[in-house]
C-alpha cells in the first residue's frame, strides 16, 4: 500500500485530496496544525497528526510518526490581499515564512529518504496567480512564484534520483474558505484610492459564476501527479486555471 502525506488537510484542497486518496485506498497521513480527525472518514488507513511547517521540531515529530512516504503533497498556505504599500511587514514574513520555506523545510526533511530509496513523489501546490501580474496578491504571488522556480529546479536536480516532482496550480476557487482566510490580512479598505480597487476585488473573488476552480479538480490534479509517471510538471487545476495556463504559454 503506497502511502501520502498531505499538508494542510482541514479544509479545502488538503481534505478533499485526502479523501480522494483515501477513496482510492492508499494510506494518507493528513496533516494540520490543529487536528480535526472527524472531518475525514474514519478508516484504518487514515493517520491524522498535528503539523506547522514553519516549526522544525513539528515536522520532525509528524515525520517520525507518520514512517514511510512514498507521496509528499506541499498543500499548506494561506493567502493575503493587501496593496503592496500598505501590506505589513509581519504578514508578508508569514506569508514567505509558510507558503515558501514552509514547503522548503517539508522537501528537506523527506528528500533524504526518496533519494536513497531512489524513489518518491514532490507534489507542490502553488496558484495560477504566478502567471500574470495581478492586484492586491502581489506578496502571496511572489511566495508561489518562489515555490515554482524552486520546483521546477528541484525536478531538475531529482529527476537522477528517479524521484518525480510536480506543481500543480489551482485557480480561484470560491468555494473554499481561502478568502475568508486572507481576510484578516486585508488593509486598505479606508484608503479612498484603494477602496474600489479591493472591493472590486472581494466582490470577484466571492462571485462563484463562471469558471472556478473546485476542490475536487485540486484532488484530481494531484492524484494524477501522484498516480502517472508521465505527468507534465505543471498541471492546472480547475477550468479557469486551464484556461489561464493556456493563456500563460
Amino acid at each position: 500500500m503506497s502511502t501520502v502525506l498531505i499538508t494542510g488537510c482541514s479544509s479545502g484542497f488538503g481534505l478533499e485530496t485526502a479523501k480522494l486518496f483515501l477513496e482510492k485506498g492508499w494510506k494518507v497521513v493528513a496533516t494540520m496544525r490543529r487536528p480535526k480527525a472527524d472531518i475525514l472518514p474514519t478508516s484504518a488507513n487514515l493517520v491524522v497528526l498535528p503539523l506547522d511547517v514553519t516549526d522544525p521540531g513539528s515536522i520532525a515529530r509528524a515525520l517520525d510518526q507518520a514512517g514511510e512516504i512514498d507521496v509528499l503533497v506541499n498543500n499548506a498556505g494561506f493567502g493575503a490581499a493587501v496593496p503592496i504599500e500598505l501590506i505589513e511587514p509581519d504578514t508578508a514574513r508569514q506569508l514567505f515564512e509558510t507558503n515558501t520555506l514552509g514547503t522548503l523545510a517539508m522537501l528537506q526533511a523527506i528528500l533524504p529518504g526518496f533519494r536513497e530509496r531512489r524513489s518518491g513523489v514532490v507534489i507542490n501546490v502553488t496558484s495560477t496567480v504566478t502567471l500574470k501580474p495581478l492586484p492586491l496578491v502581489s506578496v502571496y504571488r511572489a511566495s508561489k512564484a518562489a515555490v515554482n522556480a524552486l520546483t521546477e529546479s528541484l525536478a531538475v536536480e531529482m529527476e537522477p534520483f528517479g524521484v518525480r516532482v510536480h506543481i500543480v496550480l489551482p485557480g480561484r476557487s470560491p468555494e473554499t474558505n481561502f478568502g475568508n482566510n486572507a481576510m484578516p490580512h486585508l488593509r486598505g479598505l479606508d484608503n479612498p484610492d484603494y477602496k474600489p480597487l479591493i472591493e472590486g476585488m472581494i466582490a470577484r473573488f466571492r462571485d462563484d459564476t463562471g469558471p472556478v476552480t473546485h476542490a475536487a479538480d485540486v484532488a484530481v490534479a494531484v492524484w494524477r501527479a501522484a498516480t502517472d509517471p508521465h505527468a507534465p510538471l505543471r498541471i492546472p487545476a480547475g477550468e479557469d486555471a486551464v484556461q489561464w495556463m493556456a493563456e500563460a504559454e
